[in-house]
Formats: structure tokens, C-alpha cells, sequence
């Protein structure tokens, strides 16, 4: 054998023994948590035999503290290229087989260069997180491998989709870069992320807390926010993920790729879901399933704030994105949460080219001690920012109630929407009526013999003279009336008309939204 075919027989072994990653002691330690490892989870969503593996004979540099001698295969993170439904992503996986998936320095610039990969070329960057965090041993190339990667999620930012999947802990400040990321994926009972563990919260504040309290899929998908999906198992995760890339476009450039158009499949009419009774709630998710194509709505971080409702849809196989007030919660009010919630989608769909559709039906900001002290002013003005500085077509139909400060917040025609539609059963008015008649009528109501039937009596002319939709439409700031069932006919018309519609803003380095 010649020394070139024995240096070749060596890098095949050598690229084996690497692509087992931690060894089989780990691999089925890793299994037996109910985990898929790094490289079978990259495979399995991608397309089959896609996947093209970069950097595999890439080693740690670390020294000291008996780190020369170790040998960490791939330095505990894949990286490559493959496709998802034909279309080419960049990769990376954290290898919790190797060292934990420990972040040091030559790990992170492994992943800072999959995704300068992707900005270069334009496509999405996948990102699965399962690490125990900075590599302790190489201290501050550590550090600075995780600073690395923050500045290129926020460089990519608005220009290429960023996908985060938490498939094992992401702790301290690993956590922010799926944080600076556009979708988050988490699992449950195998997803964790936090600041802090629940070992130092014991020692520094004397707590006991489990790491699923603390920092569980559950929590980050209902409580914190911090998530968009939640799934139940790997798979089921991956797939959500396969389904989310069916409804963007692969960099904003682009517009999403459309479909063959379908007609809604839903069982009720768009004249059957709301009572008659205005006071009645009814789920806004069964208008959009009414008018969407195939009734396929994707709904995004459904389980947080979920007074409001976002998500993706199509109509007539083009990539829609919906924000809807949730009547069946809170009635549908703004709050803080609902506010940075509908700002950020609002703000993603402007920066990837998605027509954005908002159903409105709500009474407004949520009024109390609690929401002025926890800034509902602050976070309430990210939706008017939001609206106000987007440039994709806008489509507003109110469908009920759209009073105050909640009637101008969801793009109205003062923010710029480009068409304003409304249903019959439409109140645009400052306040309820039963609240503006009691401060209008004040006096004739006190004074009347029968005070509960002058109320009522002021109550409704109060509805017949501003309480409507034809008042706002005699001043032009609504373009029709429309029946319901006239409603994806007109959206279908309007959203074709505005396909070709440019908008400029002033010349500006960036705005100052109100973070």
C-alpha cells in the first residue's frame, strides 16, 4: 500500500469516527432521553441524501486545563447545506454527544460561517440548538464566539429567514441568539431555555425550582413568549418547520412561492360564525379558516397573548399573513403582550414582501394599574409604529367592534392600510355606546322618570347616529360596506390589485421603534 492510499484509508477512518460524534456510549445515553442525535436530526428534515456536510475535520485549538488532549469530533456542531422541498437552506445541529455541545471558539466559527454562507447566498440559516453552554476551559473565545454569532443573527436580520430549534438546553447567553432569530421551535420535555439554572437560583435566592418551571417548552411557548411553536415530539417538530418554509419566501427578494389557488373546505359559512348578539364571542380563527385557501391557516405562537391571533394563510395561492383579534379572549384587546406580539409578525411580514389582512374586532387597550405599570403605552405604540411603517399591501375588514385608540392601532386607514373594509355588524365609535351614552346623556338620563329605559332609548340612538359603519364611511375612511360572504371575493380583488403596489418612505438610516 502506498503512503497516499494509507493517508487516504486514515481520513476515511478518521471521517467515520467523526460523523459517530461523541461515541456509542453517548449516543445511546442521547437516545435515551427520548433525543435524536445532531446528525440524524439534520437528515431528518431535510430532503433525503441532500445534506452536504462543511467543516467536518474542523478541531478546537483550546490549551490548558488538559484540553490538548482532548479530541472533540467536528468540535460538537454539523454544519452544511441541503434542501427542503428542492429548495437549498444552510444547517447547523449542536452535537450534545461531544463535550455537551459546548460553544468554544472554532465551534462558533463553524456556525458564524454557515451562516455568512447563508446571507451570501440568500437562503434560510436552520439553526438546532443542545449545548450545556460556553466551554468553560477556553473562558473568554467562548465569549467571543457567542458575540460572533449575535452580530451575524442581527446582520441577517430582515434579509434571510432565521429558524431556531431548541432540541436540548440552551442556557445563559446562548439563549439570545435564538431570541435575535424569527421562529422559534420548541419541544416538549426535551426544549430548555434560561438565563440562569435552577442550581445558581437555589444559591444566590435560596429557591427550589425544576428546570421545566423554569424554563420548559411549556413556558416559553405560553408564558414568556420566547417561542412560536410548540411540539410534541421531534418529528412532529420538524415538521411544523417543513410546513412554515411552504409559506415564506427565501430571502427579501423574493416573494413566497405561490400555490395552486383552492377553495375554502371549512364546514361553516363566513355568515355563520358570528352571533347576532354583539356581546357574544365567537373564535376569529373559524373566519380566517372561511376565507383562506384549503381553510389551512398556520397560526403562529397560538399559545401566548392570545387575545390577538397571527399566523399564515393563502388566498389564492399567495402567502398571506393574518392579524386578528381574539373575541373568545379578553374580548380581543390590545395589551402589552398581544401588542409586541402582532408588532413583531406585523414588522416580519413587511421585511419578506407578505401582504398582511387584519380582522378587527376589539374595545380597545386594556385599561388598569397593572397595564400602565407594566408600559401598555410603550408597548401598544409597537403596533402603530409597526403598521405605520410597513409598505406591503394592507387590508383591514372590521368585523364588530372597533372603538378608541384599538380602532386607529389595528390598521386603520390613518396608518397608512390601503384598503379598509367593513362588515354591517360593524361599531366604529370612541367608546361603547352603553359608556359614551351614560357620559352624553348624563342628564337626561338622570333626570328621567324611568332612568334604565331613557339609557337604553340614548343607547341606541347613540348606535344610529356614530356607532356604525356608515359613519366612518360617508367621511371616507372606510372603502365599502361589505356582506360577509362577499369577503374573499373582495380580499381576492383587492390583494391583486395591490400584487404591483409600491411606497416609499423618507431617506433615513433606520427608525427608533418604541423597544
Amino acid at each position: 500500500m502506498t503512503s497516499l492510499q494509507k493517508d487516504i484509508l486514515e481520513l476515511r477512518e478518521k471521517k467515520a469516527l467523526v460523523q459517530m460524534g461523541g461515541g456509542e456510549a453517548a449516543i445511546e445515553k442521547q437516545e435515551a432521553m427520548g433525543k435524536l442525535t445532531a446528525r440524524n436530526r439534520i437528515l431528518a428534515l431535510l430532503d433525503e441524501n441532500s445534506f452536504q456536510e462543511y467543516d467536518l475535520f474542523v478541531e478546537h485549538a483550546a490549551r490548558g486545563f488538559g484540553m490538548e488532549k482532548k479530541v472533540l469530533p467536528g468540535d460538537g456542531v454539523i454544519t452544511g447545506t441541503g434542501t427542503i422541498f428542492g429548495a437549498p437552506v444552510c444547517i447547523y445541529a449542536q452535537d450534545f454527544t461531544v463535550a455537551g455541545g459546548s460553544l468554544g471558539l472554532m465551534h462558533a466559527r463553524k456556525i458564524t460561517k454557515i451562516m455568512d454562507h447563508a446571507l451570501k447566498m440568500k437562503v434560510p440559516i436552520i439553526g438546532i440548538n443542545d449545548s450545556g453552554g460556553a466551554r468553560i476551559q477556553e473562558g473568554v473565545g467562548a465569549l467571543a464566539g457567542y458575540g460572533e454569532i449575535f452580530y451575524r443573527n442581527t446582520i441577517a436580520s430582515g434579509v434571510i429567514p432565521q429558524i431556531s430549534v431548541i432540541l436540548g438546553p440552551c442556557a445563559g447567553g446562548a439563549v439570545y441568539s435564538p431570541a435575535l432569530t424569527d421562529f422559534v421551535f420548541v419541544v416538549e420535555n426535551i426544549s430548555k431555555m434560561f438565563i440562569t439554572g435552577p442550581n445558581v437560583i437555589k444559591t444566590v435566592l435560596g429557591e427550589e425550582i425544576s428546570m421545566e418551571d423554569l424554563g420548559g417548552a411549556r413556558v416559553h411557548a405560553e408564558i414568556t413568549g420566547n417561542a412560536h411553536f410548540y411540539a410534541k415530539s421531534e418529528q412532529e417538530c420538524f415538521e411544523q418547520i417543513k410546513k412554515l418554509v411552504t409559506f415564506i419566501p427565501w430571502n427579501n427578494k423574493q416573494r413566497a412561492r405561490a400555490f395552486p389557488p383552492k377553495e375554502p373546505i371549512f364546514e361553516k359559512t363566513v355568515n355563520d360564525i358570528i352571533p347576532s348578539d354583539p356581546k357574544q364571542p365567537y373564535d376569529v380563527r373559524d373566519i380566517i379558516k372561511s376565507i383562506v385557501d384549503d381553510s389551512d391557516f398556520f397560526e403562529i405562537q397560538e399559545l401566548w397573548a392570545a387575545n390577538i391571533v397571527i399566523g399564515f394563510g393563502r388566498i389564492h395561492g399567495e402567502t398571506i399573513g393574518f392579524v386578528a383579534n381574539q373575541p373568545m379572549v379578553m374580548a380581543g384587546v390590545l395589551d402589552c403582550d398581544s401588542s409586541d406580539k402582532a408588532a413583531r409578525f406585523i414588522r416580519y411580514c413587511d421585511s419578506f414582501n407578505i401582504p398582511i389582512i387584519t380582522l378587527e374586532d376589539m374595545p380597545g387597550y386594556l385599561p388598569g394599574v397593572d397595564q400602565e405599570h407594566a408600559g401598555v403605552i410603550r408597548h401598544g405604540a409597537k403596533v402603530l409604529y409597526a403598521y405605520s411603517e410597513a409598505t406591503v399591501p394592507k387590508i383591514t375588514i372590521i368585523l364588530r367592534k372597533a372603538y378608541g385608540g384599538g380602532y386607529i392601532a389595528m390598521n386603520s386607514r390613518h396608518l397608512g392600510a390601503d384598503f379598509v373594509f367593513a362588515w354591517p355588524s360593524a361599531e366604529i365609535a370612541v367608546m361603547g355606546p352603553e359608556g359614551a351614552a351614560n357620559i352624553i346623556f348624563r342628564k337626561e338620563i338622570m333626570e328621567a322618570e324611568d332612568q334604565d329605559a331613557m339609557r337604553q332609548e340614548k343607547v341606541k340612538e347613540y348606535i344610529e347616529k356614530f356607532a356604525n359603519p356608515y359613519v366612518a364611511a360617508s367621511k371616507g375612511y372606510i372603502d365599502a360596506v361589505i356582506e360577509p360572504r362577499e369577503t374573499r371575493a373582495i380580499l381576492m380583488h383587492a390583494l391583486i390589485l395591490a400584487k404591483s403596489k409600491e411606497e416609499s418612505r423618507p431617506e433615513k438610516k433606520h427608525g427608533i421603534p418604541p423597544f
